[in-house]
This record gives structure tokens, sequence and C-alpha cells, in this order.
């Protein structure tokens, strides 16, 4: 038997791509309950590298990158008390494009005393693509957040540094009493704005977020006195700062002149925001 389906919906396979996540506690594990995908986005079970009840989740998109007209959407739910860190098995490629830009749209719901980490790697927009992502994180009462995000300037090294036509990013992260971190850019580097030219010197733009409405106000004094020290262990090579968002928690921004200095310096912080909050060592995350 044959299945046909009208032209206009087929040239849409693989270009609108839809994940849907669900996940709680279970004893001591957190557990995949619920998942639904359409290509290119492809589901594996979670992962469990440690004794923690942790859901280690790779968000896998076999399809090399994305183009033009593509539209990408995340929707995950984490149920009381679980914990799920999401991350990806390599660098997000967002290719050229002389028409529509890639949107990506990402939302997670953090449930009560529930921990998510986002820590994907790098986002590399070569020469030409276009990227509009926005990505919202509700957090119920006790939940605790680290999200991570990362853009390099290009593919480095085939000399397409800030080569992009248009890279649009928001991030919003709302506790359960409404207060919000927001963070929203637009960058044309072909443009004659000067307001980015700092970063414009640098590879490596980075973002981290570390929210939650319970955690003491001697957990965070502790855990920024610590992260500041880790911005001077590459001088000249890191360039960061910590400020205090509107939520309760602790906002750093960071620029790196390779993605190796990048990558140290994030395994760094996710391991002490790790220990400050949760009493939880890092693990090898196995990025092949």
């Amino acid at each position: 038997m044959s299945i046909t389906m009208p032209p206009e919906q087929l040239a849409q396979v693989g270009r609108r791509g839809r994940l849907k996540l669900a996940f709680e506690r279970r004893g001591r594990r957190t557990v995949q309950t619920g998942a639904s995908a359409t290509s290119p986005w492809h589901v594996f079970p979670p992962s469990e590298l440690d004794e923690s009840g942790c859901a280690y989740v790779w968000l896998v998109n076999p399809s090399g990158g994305l183009v033009g007209g593509d539209r990408i959407s995340l929707e995950a739910g984490l149920a009381a008390g679980s914990h799920v860190l999401f991350t990806t098995p390599s660098a997000t490629r967002v290719y050229r494009t002389e028409q529509a830009p890639v949107e990506q749209e990402i939302r997670l719901s953090v449930g009560p005393d529930a921990r998510l980490e986002w820590l994907p790697d790098v986002t590399i927009p070569f020469a030409g693509s276009k990227l509009r992502q926005t990505f919202r994180v509700d957090l119920a009462e006790g939940a605790t957040a680290l999200v991570w995000d990362a853009m390099a300037s290009g593919r480095v090294a085939r000399d397409e540094r800030w080569s992009f036509a248009s890279f649009a990013n928001e991030i919003r992260i709302t506790t359960a009493s409404g207060a919000s971190v927001v963070e929203r850019f637009r960058l044309e580097p072909s443009s004659t704005d000067d307001a980015w030219s700092l970063a414009s010197d640098w590879d490596y733009v980075a973002s981290a977020f570390v929210i939650g409405d319970r955690v003491p106000a001697e957990v965070w004094s502790g855990l920024e006195d610590t992260l500041a020290s880790v911005l001077d262990r590459w001088p000249g090579r890191i360039l960061g700062g910590l400020s205090e968002p509107a939520a309760p928690g602790l906002a750093l921004k960071m620029l790196a002149r390779s993605a190796p200095d990048l990558t140290a310096a994030l395994e760094e912080v996710w391991r002490l925001v790790r220990s400050h909050l949760w009493r939880l060592p890092a693990v090898s995350l196995r990025r092949y």
C-alpha cells in the first residue's frame, strides 16, 4: 500500500522537525516517560552515566546541519524532583542561505524541585547563514537550572570569522514568582553598527545562567566568588564577567580565543556549579 502526500506537505519533510520529551522521577532515577519526533530529530533513550539518578539526554540531528527555511522545535517537561541534562554530540552547524532563516524554538518546563542542565556544544554559523532562535525555560518553585549557550564567529579554520548574514537569539528563564532573566541580541556583521565590536575581536561568545529561587544566599555568594576566579585562569584567552540578574542566581558572559579554551572554561564552570548547588561531581559526557 502506498501513501501519497500533498507536494507542499512533502516539501516540509525534514524541514519542520519537532521533538517532544517528558521525564519524571521514579525512585532515585529520572526516566523518560514520553517521546515523539519528526525528522530531522532522532530520539535516543537517555544514558545513566553516574549514580546521581540524572538522565543524560543527547539531542541528535543526523542531517548534519540546518539550512534556510528549516523550522526546528523542542519541547520538554521535567516533572517534580527529576534531573535531566541535555547536550549534543557535536556542534550545531547552520549553512548558508539566500532566503528564509533557520528558526529554532526551545521550550522547557521544569517542575518543583527539579534540576535542569542545558549544555549543548557550540553553534557554528557558516558564511551567509541566517539563524533565529528562541529559548524559554519556566521554573516551578524550588527548581534550579544551569543554561549554557555558545556560538562561534563562524568556520574559523576557513577564514569565515563573522561572515554570517544574521544571528538572532533570545533566552528567557522565568521562576515561579514571575522574575525573569532575559538575554536578547541580533548580530548582522555586515551592518555599520559598532555595538558588538568588542566581541568581534574574539572567536567564541558564550553565556551561562544559573537560576533557582530556593538556593541560600550564602551558596550564591560562594559560587560567585569561585566562578570569578575561573575567569582569571586563562589570561588573554578568556574574557568574562559575572552579574546578578533580576531572577535569583548568576549570569556569566564569556569571550574565548579558541574552541579548546571555551571547552575548558565550560567544563570548569559546570564542575563548580554542580558541586556548589547539588554536591555532585561532573562526569565525562563522552562526545565523539
